[in-house]
């Protein structure tokens, strides 16, 4: 009887995980700079493609950094492929270099948009539908990455103002002692110039190693970019993200012409909801078992199934 019963319980878990897992996995190098991971439906034929686009910083095509884990894109790929949905998720090309110890120092913002385009181009010949989502800072890239052949958008904990903007709110916020000190390089930075001349207490943020980037980065404003685009656009956000507001979310949904809004209650930055407070929410940031809110994958989900 032990016997059966311990046969039936193998046989009920890898049952289990066969219908956990209804899809393939296949790693990809697109170019010299982007390696990723395809995901298919197993049982679905000529599915929808979403390109999931990272955010700020070293992340990797899982969502995770050196000092922070959480899988949140390899989560949110696996939910879409057990719902019929493709995905391709790829490191920023800042991950590769590091690896293998040839950092780019002269690496740009406009570089993220060119891989984001190269992955576009890549795909499209072999997918009908092609959906673009980007994740924080990544959804400024995909707006910029947009072109003929893209079915739809999404935004997630998407900005809509500016870098620099948002630099001055969290300063005014913060630190406020340095607030014109901050005006005055970003001022500067706008214009397309450098400058050494800044307060030490912000040289995380004005590092002259820094600055080029920053400078090509402020350029763009996703709102006003969202203006040019008539593309069927989602836009997500969690009103308890540390990161990006509401109102980030509003200003984005405000200036998009075939737009939908979608702000989750308890929802924090990496898309997970949050019941405790603001301690609670910064531990999720390294919790890999905590499951991607359920409005996320669904209103996903329904949005890339209806184009």
């Amino acid at each position: 009887m032990k016997h059966v019963l311990k046969f039936l319980s193998c046989y009920l878990f890898a049952s289990s995980l066969l219908i956990a897992q209804n899809f393939s996995s296949k790693d990809l190098s697109i170019n010299t700079h982007v390696d990723g991971t395809l995901l298919t439906p197993n049982t679905i034929n000529n599915a929808p493609l979403v390109i999931l686009i990272a955010g700020s910083g070293p992340t990797d095509r899982n969502g995770n950094q050196s000092f922070m884990k959480n899988d949140m894109l390899k989560k949110l790929a696996e939910s879409l492929a057990n719902n019929g949905i493709a995905s391709f998720r790829y490191d920023k090309r800042i991950v590769k270099q590091i690896r293998n110890k040839t950092i780019d120092k002269n690496i740009m913002f406009d570089d993220f948009v060119t891989d984001a385009k190269s992955v576009i181009s890549y795909f499209k010949p072999k997918f009908e539908t092609i959906v673009v989502a980007g994740h924080s800072q990544g959804s400024l890239v995909g707006l910029l990455a947009l072109e003929d052949g893209v079915s739809g958008f999404i935004s997630l904990a998407g900005a809509g103002k500016s870098i620099d903007q948002i630099i001055i709110e969290q300063i005014s916020k913060t630190a406020p002692m340095f607030l014109e000190d901050s005006k005055r390089v970003l001022a500067v930075l706008k214009e397309g110039k450098t400058t050494s001349d800044f307060p030490v207490a912000l040289s995380s943020i004005f590092n002259l190693d820094l600055q080029s980037f920053m400078s090509n980065w402020i350029q763009y404003s996703p709102s006003e970019i969202m203006k040019n685009h008539n593309i069927p656009s989602l836009i997500i956000n969690g009103d308890k993200d540390l990161q990006v507001s509401v109102d980030e979310a509003n200003l984005l949904y405000a200036s998009a012409q075939n737009g939908m809004l979608l702000i989750v209650e308890n929802m924090n930055h990496i898309l997970v909801k949050i019941e405790g407070d603001q301690l609670e929410n910064m531990k999720s940031y390294n919790d890999t078992k905590l499951k991607i809110a359920e409005d996320v994958e669904t209103s996903m989900v329904n949005f890339v199934k209806k184009l």
